[in-house]
């Protein structure tokens, strides 16, 4: 075991356990609330022939709980063609069951609805379903109100009357649904060991949706890195082709496959993303795959547009950024979070939609709990919700000065102090060798795979390094190489793909502090080590 792996084991107060994960360990799925009730509703639909509509999200978290309920019923032995799937439109109907789900369930002839990744909060829509003998299920991982829908069953880890272990309360959308397959299983509707093969999906959900990769996930992770590496899904398979995937990993995930996945509910349609995951051919696989290659393009340049636009005028000195523009509504959520790591602060960024009505989206981080902002402005908006990390909000045009005023004057209620600690890269190692930073680190280093919030890819701290190189890449010379060396000559080559100017024009006699994640290289069947650049300090 390499050195420094070692020694990141010690400080992370890492344990066996938690590199090499049980299955068996996962947590019962019945001790979720309802799960018995969802059980039972669903073994009647099977036997009674039922039509069920599962109801989902347009992100990815919505599009794979979707794709991980529908198979886990086909599994326990429902009809496919009984099954079908509605998906919300972001731009007409917003997160959550929209009425259209409604007249949806009429036509389609439903008797039982599922929920994925939403529903919590949807107490009239269930009203009118009961009102229709259209008996519901909803499973979700939002926050719940003291009241839930008269809904046959509501499986939410964060419900209020809970008393299901603090592990679930962090498991995202397609781990609840996940949650289902596995009382499925227990109950032998699904075979022992089939409802493994849904893991890649869980991986990419949780992933996607920034959820913490411990206890719990931890497990699920684990075992879904494995599986997506031989999905036997041709949409994963051709998505990976056309994203140039090289390695599947948490960064590959975050990067690479997720964005893509998340383009096509941002800009058109998430039905593009449902199907490329259920795409039964290579053909059709490949053609969705291009579609949302051409929709991931599309955003990038939305986004690069609208943070220039921003950047240009600059941001006010409130503690709360509050900004409006004639922007595309499915690349506000990417924009606030720009805006939060190069501003440091909460940020609202919205844009026109009709009716003089402004639709948004908000980013935070620290202790600023934007779900709880936006429950103090409720008299204010029209409508919003979410995390308290990420939130979405509608409000009247003419209230655009008093959404500001509230937000900040709520901001500033709080006392929070210094914020900006929680968005400081912290390391995990400091050394001024460069010795150990080698292949072996990189296989050791994949064994705590998949990285994400509690489980974050490592960083080390290369102190005082001497720079023997300094140089400027890419069409726009806006990409930074610095080859370094230690005291007894071991080099190490880093970069930093669209480095800030004062990188650009760093000082090569100088003493610098370097903080860098490491990265695995390969040319001509030579495997290298390299660095990608975090902070200078």
């Amino acid at each position: 075991m390499n050195k420094l792996f070692e020694q990141l084991l010690k400080t992370r107060h890492i344990t066996p356990g938690f590199l090499n994960p049980k299955y068996e360990d996962l947590t019962d799925p019945y001790l979720l609330k309802d799960m018995e009730k969802a059980v039972k509703r669903i073994k009647k639909a099977i036997k009674n022939n039922e039509n069920v509509l599962i109801y989902g999200d347009y992100d990815v978290d919505g599009v794979t709980s979707s794709t991980v309920m529908e198979e886990a019923l086909t599994l326990a032995g429902m009809n496919p063609e009984n099954i079908s799937i509605m998906l919300p439109d972001r731009f007409a109907d917003g997160y959550g069951m929209s009425p259209k789900l409604i007249e949806r369930a009429k036509e389609k002839g439903v008797k039982l609805v599922i929920t994925v990744d939403c529903g919590s909060r949807n107490h009239a829509i269930v009203d009118e379903l009961n009102l229709l003998k259209i008996d519901t299920i909803i499973t979700d991982h939002h926050e719940c109100e003291d009241t839930l829908p008269e809904a046959i069953a509501v499986i939410n880890p964060k419900r209020k009357d809970t008393s299901a272990p603090e592990s679930l309360k962090n498991l995202a959308g397609v781990g609840v649904a996940f949650k289902v397959a596995s009382a499925l299983k227990e109950q032998k509707l699904i075979p022992d060991g089939q409802e493994k093969w849904l893991l890649d999906l869980v991986l990419l959900g949780t992933i996607c949706d920034s959820m913490p990769l411990t206890e719990e996930n931890r497990i699920l992770g684990y075992y879904g890195i494995k599986v997506l590496q031989k999905t036997r899904r041709k949409g994963l398979v051709e998505l990976s082709k056309i994203a140039r995937v090289k390695t599947i990993n948490s960064e590959s995930i975050g990067f690479q496959l997720g964005p893509r996945l998340n383009a096509a509910g941002r800009l058109e349609t998430a039905d593009i993303a449902l199907n490329l995951l259920r795409a039964k051919s290579s053909p059709e696989a490949a053609q969705l795959a291009a579609k949302l290659e051409d929709l991931n393009s599309k955003r990038r340049t939305e986004q690069l547009a609208a943070t220039k636009e921003i950047d240009g005028h600059g941001v006010s000195d409130d503690p709360v950024i509050v900004e409006v523009g004639k922007w595309h509504e499915g690349i506000l959520g990417i924009v606030a979070g720009r805006l939060v790591e190069t501003y440091k602060k909460p940020a609202f960024v919205l844009t026109e939609i009709e009716n003089n009505t402004l639709k948004g989206s908000g980013r935070s981080f620290g202790d600023f709990s934007l779900a709880d902002a936006l429950a103090n402005l409720k008299d204010t908006i029209i409508g919003g919700g979410g995390h308290a990390g990420a939130a979405g909000v509608r409000l009247e045009q003419g209230k655009l000065y008093e959404f500001r005023e509230k937000i900040n004057a709520y901001y500033n209620s709080l006392k929070l102090g210094d914020q900006s600690k929680y968005l400081q890269k912290s390391y995990d190692i400091a050394t001024d060798s460069l010795e150990d930073f080698n292949t072996e680190l990189i296989e050791d280093l994949k064994s705590m795979e998949p990285f994400g919030a509690g489980n974050e890819e490592p960083i080390f701290c290369i102190t005082r390094p001497t720079i023997t190189n300094v140089s400027r890449m890419g069409a726009d010379q806006n990409h930074l190489r610095l080859d370094i060396a230690d005291k007894n000559g071991n080099r190490l080559k880093l970069i930093a793909f669209f480095a800030p100017e004062k990188w650009l024009n760093l000082d090569p006699e100088g003493e610098y502090n370097i903080l860098i994640r490491l990265t695995e290289n390969e040319f001509q069947s030579v495997r290298s080590v390299e660095g990608r650049i975090i902070d200078i300090l």
